[in-house]
This record gives C-alpha cells, sequence and structure tokens, in this order.
C-alpha cells in the first residue's frame, strides 16, 4: 500500500506564497516547524519567506520549466491559483499543470484550495473553473485534500473598502437582509497545516468563520472605529459597471443563494478557534489600517 500523508521530516511546496492563501499557509507551516519551499514572484514578501527558513523559487505559474523543478524533492503541495489574474481558461490550465505535476512526482498529499459551492452549479465563472480542477484533482486520484474558503475577510483591506469604511459608510451589493459567510484568509492556513500533520486525506472542508448581513458588518465597523459606518447598498448594475460582470455575478449569486457552510459544526468536528469579523477587525483591519 502507498505510503500516504507526510511529516515535519518531508518538504512542502506551496505555490503563490506570496499572495493571501498561499502566504497564509506558508506563514502557518513555517510557525509549525514545516520545511518549505515556495514558488512566488520576485518580491519583498518573498525576501521575508526565505529570512524566515523557506525555500525559494522564484517564478510564476506560467514559466512550466520552474514549476516541475520546484516540484522535486517535494511530497506536499499546497495549490491555489488566481482568477483574477489569470481569466477561466488559464486558471484551469495551471490548476491542471500543477495536479499532473503532483501525480508524475507522487507526492504524498496535495492540497488544493478551491471555493465553498464550487459543487452547487452557480454559474459563476471563477467558481466553475474550481470545480473543474477538483475533478481533475480526482480524476487523477491523488492523495488529495480539497478546502473551500467563502468570502474573505481581507476583502474589507481593499482601498476602495478601506477608504469608504474610514469615511463612515461600508458599501456592499449584499442586500441589508441577506448574510454573508466570511473567513479570515489565515484559516486557509490552519486547515492546511491540520490537514498535512493529520493527514486528511480524501477530506473537502469548506471554511466559513462568520455569518452576518452587511448591516451588522457596519455596525461592527462603527464600534471598533467609534464612529457611526452606514450601509450603503450599490445596485448590480453599477457594480458591473466598476468592478466587471464576473464580481457582480457573484454577488447576484450572494443574494439568491449564497453559501452554506454549517459553522458550528466545522468548529466542533476540527476543534479550531475561528475568528469572528469582531476579532478580524481588532486585530488585524485596525493594525494594517493604521500602518498605512
Amino acid at each position: 500500500m502507498a505510503n500516504l500523508g507526510i511529516t515535519k521530516e518531508d518538504l512542502v511546496l506551496v505555490v503563490g506564497a506570496t499572495g493571501r492563501q498561499g502566504g497564509a499557509v506558508a506563514k502557518k507551516l513555517l510557525e509549525n516547524n514545516w520545511k518549505i519551499r515556495v514558488l512566488a514572484r520576485k518580491s519583498e514578501k518573498a525576501f521575508e519567506l526565505k529570512e524566515k527558513g523557506a525555500e525559494i523559487f522564484i517564478g510564476n505559474l506560467d514559466e512550466p520549466s520552474i514549476i516541475e523543478k520546484a516540484f522535486q524533492g517535494v511530497s506536499g503541495v499546497f495549490s491555489v491559483q488566481n482568477f483574477w489574474e489569470a481569466g477561466y481558461e488559464k486558471e484551469i490550465a495551471q490548476g491542471k499543470l500543477l495536479a499532473d505535476l503532483a501525480k508524475k512526482y507522487q507526492v504524498r498529499h496535495f492540497i488544493y484550495s478551491s471555493v465553498q459551492s464550487a459543487n452547487r452549479k452557480t454559474g459563476i465563472p471563477h467558481f466553475e473553473s474550481k470545480w473543474e480542477i477538483e475533478e481533475y484533482i480526482r480524476q487523477l486520484k491523488l492523495p488529495y485534500t480539497i478546502l473551500r474558503p467563502v468570502f474573505l475577510m481581507q476583502n474589507f483591506l481593499y482601498p476602495n473598502f478601506k477608504k469608504a469604511i474610514e469615511s463612515g459608510v461600508l458599501p456592499m451589493e449584499v442586500k441589508s437582509n441577506r448574510q454573508l459567510q466570511m473567513v479570515n484568509v489565515d484559516h486557509v492556513g490552519d486547515f492546511a497545516q491540520l490537514s498535512f500533520a493529520k493527514q486528511l486525506i480524501g477530506e473537502e472542508l469548506d471554511l466559513a468563520s462568520e455569518e452576518l448581513t452587511p448591516v451588522q458588518m457596519a455596525d461592527v465597523f462603527s464600534k471598533a472605529l467609534g464612529k457611526h459606518v452606514k450601509y450603503m447598498n450599490v445596485p448590480l448594475e453599477e457594480s458591473e459597471r466598476t468592478k466587471g460582470k464576473e464580481w457582480a455575478k457573484m454577488f447576484e449569486w450572494f443574494n439568491k443563494v449564497g453559501y452554506n457552510v454549517n459553522i458550528q459544526q466545522l468548529k466542533s468536528r476540527y476543534g479550531l478557534p475561528l475568528m469572528d469579523l469582531n476579532t478580524f477587525v481588532y486585530r488585524i483591519w485596525i493594525p494594517q489600517k493604521l500602518a498605512v
């Protein structure tokens, strides 16, 4: 029988380690004394990871020869792609390439970060692309774990969100009475580390840590900032004009259907503390705001 799973004696390749999800995974693995190699763009973040003990491969997912070299000697992989940079076809091609290389080099644990509800025929291109990659991973019979995060709390740190909130307005396409599930991106790192450590091979984990209406979100920011932050609904037509069809289509689905993670079950089953929005704002959003 094949040797499934890895230990801290093995080398883990983290893809996209200068991005949000890959960065969270790299940070968590290093904190827990895993040996990691990161595929990352040349940047200050890559240098910081090297200083913390990571082995660095400078490159990106459009350079197959560099990617293949990065797989040599690797036993575990964390794979994530960026639809917003790559687009539909290229994201799928990148995800399949990494899965193919994992198969070729007999990787013993392959973690893929997808999106929650990818399996629900949403019609949202960046959900459908991830489902196609998931299906390909299963077809290859890789020893996999799939993580499916919901809307990332770190989206509130984007300049358009941050400036508006600071000025007293939370602009969102979500309707006032609709709840939106969210998760701190650091939990992608937490669950990736747990998946490697506990060898959760074959498991598919939906990740969410909070569920609030935008009115409730605005109240959280109001209390944290000590001033009134008002929720303002952004019409989908305006969102499509300013942010594109993909963004508007996603929020249209949020308003009609939405994520469906059982947050309490996630907490009880895996025993990891999950961060709510209030804690995120005080621990992450405000400190980063002040640092800008």
